[in-house]
C-alpha cells in the first residue's frame, strides 16, 4: 500500500503522460482530416479555373511528367505522413515519461515548439480548424513540458 507521501509524485508522473496522449490522439485526428481532404480534391470554392489549370499543365520534374496539382497532393500527403508519424512518437514518448521525464522534457520542447509555429503558419496561410487544432496540440504539449520540468 502506497504511503500518503507517495501519491503527489504518482500524479505528476501520470500528467506529462495524459497529456502526451491527448496531444497525440489531437495529432492522428489533425492528420486524418488533412488526408481525407487531400483525398476528396477538397476546394472551398469547387471546380475553378485554377484547378482545371492545376491538373492540365504538364511539365518535365527530373524526368517525371507532373502537374502542378501532382506536387500540391504530393506535398500535402507528404505532410499527412508526417503528422501521423507525429502522433505515434508522441504515444511513445508518453510512455517514456512514465520512467524518464527529464530525458523526454527535450523532445517535448520540440514537438511544442514546431506546433506552435505550425499554429501561426495555419492563422496566417490556411483557416480555422487547422490553426484551433494546432492550438490545443501546442496547448497539451506545452502544460506537458511544464509538468516535465517539475519532475525533473
Amino acid at each position: 500500500m502506497p504511503l500518503i507521501s507517495e501519491l503527489p509524485e504518482t500524479e505528476d508522473r501520470m500528467k506529462p503522460t495524459l497529456l502526451l496522449r491527448i496531444a497525440s490522439i489531437l495529432t492522428l485526428l489533425l492528420a486524418v482530416g488533412h488526408t481525407s481532404g487531400g483525398l476528396s480534391f477538397w476546394s472551398p470554392p469547387g471546380e475553378t479555373d485554377v484547378l482545371r489549370a492545376m491538373r492540365s499543365f504538364h511539365f518535365d520534374a527530373a524526368g517525371a511528367s507532373r502537374t502542378y496539382l501532382d506536387f500540391f497532393l504530393g506535398f500535402g500527403f507528404i505532410n499527412s505522413a508526417y503528422l501521423f508519424m507525429q502522433a505515434i512518437v508522441l504515444w511513445q514518448l508518453a510512455s517514456m515519461a512514465k520512467s524518464d521525464t527529464p530525458r523526454v522534457r527535450p523532445l517535448i520542447g520540440s514537438f511544442l515548439l514546431v506546433s506552435a509555429v505550425s499554429a501561426v503558419l495555419a492563422w496566417k496561410f490556411i483557416f480555422v480548424v487547422p490553426v484551433a487544432s494546432f492550438t490545443l496540440i501546442t496547448v497539451c504539449l506545452g502544460l506537458a513540458f511544464y509538468s516535465a520540468g517539475k519532475r525533473g
